[in-house]
């Protein structure tokens, strides 16, 4: 009776360092079905054992540059240590086009422009249980200096600020109650009525006259 439209969804996931969202997004993969993960452009070194075109596509400042030329991201920004990210419209849009929902794992830079381009985005802001909560996972993952850690820290004072520009805020105090809170909202989206592409109930008068049949023929019976 509802056909709805067959293109997939994109999904912004944002927050600050630290906050779980990561975590979060994979849980996400592994739990729906026809859902990927959008591989960004970026020009800093591969970390531990991450994969050119599996963790992210690394290239050169100049690559990426000679992209923002000719306007092949849907968004790029400049964050930490003056490295480049990006994200290829072409891959967003081949995926969305064959029906499958893509997740966009960025910054709220990044997010500002795809919601200025792509106004059928979903933006869902991940939110940590506390600052408090949030100092002690950036200092214990021991990844960063201690001038690093500070940075993500006052940066995500910042970001929490544009928390009212999303859609949906999740509260990571619990991770498996943020992925159901986080499943949930994509079903929901997915059951808007501006995603109806085709809406057919019938005719209204044939309708009405196999009710009477029907009920003519359970009277009779």
């Amino acid at each position: 009776m509802i056909k709805r439209k067959e293109n997939g969804l994109l999904i912004v996931i944002s927050g600050p360092s630290g906050c779980g969202k990561s975590t979060l997004v994979q849980m996400l993969l592994e739990k729906r079905d026809n859902i990927t993960l959008s591989i960004s452009d970026t020009t800093r070194s591969p970390r531990g054992e991450e994969k050119d075109g599996v963790d992210y596509n690394f290239i050169t400042p100049k690559e990426f540059k000679d992209n923002i030329k000719k306007d092949k991201y849907l968004e790029y920004a400049m964050v930490y240590n003056d490295k480049y990210y990006g994200t290829q419209s072409d891959f967003v849009d081949k995926h969305l086009n064959k029906g499958t929902d893509v997740i966009l794992e960025i910054d709220i830079e990044g997010a500002r422009k795809v919601n200025e381009k792509r106004k059928d985005a979903v933006f869902i802001f991940v939110m940590p249980p506390s600052m408090k909560v949030l100092k002690e996972r950036l200092v214990n993952r021991q990844t960063e200096t201690k001038e690093q850690v500070i940075e993500r820290f006052k940066k995500a004072y910042k970001e929490i600020n544009e928390v009212s520009k999303y859609n949906y805020v999740v509260v990571n105090d619990n991770l498996d109650d943020a992925l159901d809170k986080m499943n949930s909202i994509i079903t929901c989206e997915k059951c808007r009525v501006d995603r109806i592409e085709e809406l057919d109930v019938g005719n209204q008068e044939e309708i009405i006259h196999e009710i009477l049949m029907d009920f003519d023929k359970k009277r009779d019976d």
